[in-house]
């Protein structure tokens, strides 16, 4: 829910006279609900990205690892089910409460109440009221206290939306998706299968990793996990591992020295499917954070040159620092809008990587902010983007070399219809398989123009991928 009380937000505490703090807290778990609590501020106020917010404040705050675990657990549990509990608290009040501060202490503690059974239902309202008592909300406390309690004795009397009464009223409300999202895949895929995409829930948000491939084989990495008493089990994606019962990866110190790098399946393969070769010249267009790169790099054994274009110098930050971490000596990193033509290097480079700025609704599951933020509005906008993009780039490919377009998108207007439009469009290029390296289960889906990952059926990220060849003539 986006509203314009920035400032009431921020001056919270000012409003009451009395000064915010820990001091103010009246149990163990006060610290980590209070992280939330900004890391809630940081997106719905600010527009943050709710991972790079939570790896924020988690390494401020200095929790024990119990605390960390709760904290990340509550910001996912009310982002990925905002409009589920939006529809129990409202019901509780006979005036919404639109103060976004008050809105976000309610979501995160009917949270608990709702979906974390290991949290007691009195815990999650007295941390409630203490927490509005600490950011200085006092006179707000008695309402909060009261909505809080009254959910929890007729959380079993809410009246849900039921299946059968109306698919449309029943995903948005029990999938937390936004009415244009629910309408987009129910039109794209129908009934049955835009259910499950929308009811899917990434469970456990697992990890992916995948090894330095310029430092160890997959038999040595293997060896590696075990021996950090990591359990692991093979990925769909090549070189891909899942991991349960690590945590703190980046403050590992073989992840530090640039063992292992940290990238989900569904990048691995759209990095897979540019069939990168030693002594190749190939741009990645959209580079940051840098996982497609540094898979192209390794690929390579460190030959060749791997151009990384990136438009936000603050996010070109994170080429530099997997450059040096991994050792990628053939990476060649600029702050570059890709959009804009170099006529120097037209027709000289064997491959290039558009991973395209997308709406990321194929990602919901993994970033269920993601949900909150993206607008219909601004779907034009995108689809533009990635059509300037896609011309843009093509010139760059020599004959004979391949464009792979991508997207962390699951509509058809930024996938198969873009595709459709640019190979109308150019005619030196046309659509190719998948290679042999990808999954047969995987190849075995794929249409005319490409392969659509869906995270409900294929257990990876939502993705598009799409391979263009250029004719030798």
């Amino acid at each position: 829910m986006r509203t314009d009380g920035k400032r009431d937000w921020h001056n919270a505490a000012r409003r009451s006279g009395k000064p915010a703090g820990p001091g103010r807290s009246s149990g163990p778990d006060w610290l980590a609900r209070r992280v939330v609590l900004e890391v809630l501020r940081d997106v719905d106020q600010d527009g943050a990205y709710a991972g790079l917010a939570l790896n924020e404040r988690l390494s401020k705050a200095r929790l024990k690892p119990e605390d960390r675990r709760l904290a990340t657990a509550i910001v996912y549990g009310v982002l990925e089910n905002q409009i589920q509990i939006d529809f129990a608290l409202d019901r509780l009040m006979s005036k919404p409460a639109y103060d976004p501060l008050q809105r976000a202490i309610l979501r995160l503690s009917a949270c608990q109440i709702l979906f974390h059974s290991r949290v007691p239902d009195s815990a999650a309202v007295n941390e409630g009221v203490s927490l509005a008592k600490a950011v200085g909300m006092e006179g707000a406390a008695g309402f909060i206290n009261a909505v809080l309690r009254s959910l929890t004795r007729t959380k079993g009397e809410i009246p849900w939306p039921k299946e059968k009464d109306g698919l449309r009223e029943f995903l948005h409300v029990m999938g937390s998706a936004p009415l244009w999202i629910v309408d987009r895949l129910l039109a794209a895929y129908g009934e049955e299968d835009a259910r499950r995409m929308i009811l899917h829930r990434n469970t456990g948000h697992p990890v992916v990793v995948r090894p330095n491939m310029l430092r160890l084989t997959d038999a040595q990495f293997e060896d590696l996990l075990r021996r950090k008493g990591w359990q692991s089990s093979r990925g769909l994606a090549p070189h891909a591992y899942l991991l349960s019962g690590a945590a703190e990866l980046a403050l590992d110190g073989d992840y530090q020295r640039g063992m292992f790098s940290i990238q989900g399946q569904s990048s691995i393969l759209a990095a897979e499917a540019v069939q990168a070769k030693p002594g190749m010249r190939i741009l990645d267009a959209c580079a940051a954070p840098g996982g497609k790169s540094a898979y192209l790099c390794e690929v390579m054994q460190g030959t060749g040159r791997v151009y990384a274009w990136e438009l936000h110098e603050k996010r070109a930050i994170l080429l530099e620092s997997a450059k040096r971490r991994l050792g990628l000596e053939n990476l060649r990193i600029s702050v570059r809008d890709a959009a804009i033509p170099k006529q120097d290097l037209y027709a000289t480079l064997d491959a290039v990587l558009l991973d395209a700025p997308c709406s990321g609704l194929g990602v919901m599951a993994q970033k269920p902010d993601i949900k909150h933020r993206i607008q219909p509005e601004d779907m034009g906008p995108i689809t533009e983007a990635q059509r300037k993009l896609l011309d843009a780039l093509s010139p760059y490919v020599k004959p004979g070399g391949l464009l792979v377009y991508s997207t962390c998108s699951v509509l058809p207007e930024e996938n198969g219809a873009q595709v459709n439009r640019f190979l109308r469009d150019h005619p030196e290029f046309s659509a190719e398989a998948l290679p042999s390296g990808f999954p047969k289960a995987l190849r075995d889906r794929q249409d005319a123009l490409g392969i659509q990952l869906l995270g409900c059926r294929d257990d990876v990220e939502g993705f598009y991928i799409a391979r263009l060849r250029k004719g030798r003539t």
